[in-house]
């Protein structure tokens, strides 16, 4: 479905730029992960994200939260 949805991004960019949102989103999905948290949080957490993208995986995210003391739902 995705990919017939691709086909009509305005631009090469947005294309990519939406295919990796689509596969974040279902990475989450497949790890029973909120994908709308997830992607806060990646927001929240810019800098650190930065620093060691490894920590900040879906299946990983959580326990990087836990480490800098910060709540999923809160900044």
């Amino acid at each position: 479905m995705h990919r017939k949805n691709a086909l009509f991004y305005k631009t090469a960019t947005g294309a990519q730029v939406g295919g990796l949102f689509m596969s974040l989103i279902h990475t989450c999905e497949l790890e029973g992960v909120n994908a709308f948290e997830y992607l806060v949080a990646l927001q929240r957490h810019a800098d650190a994200l930065k620093e060691t993208p490894s920590a900040w995986m879906p299946w990983t995210y959580r326990q990087t939260l836990q480490q800098l003391g910060a709540s999923i739902d809160s900044g």
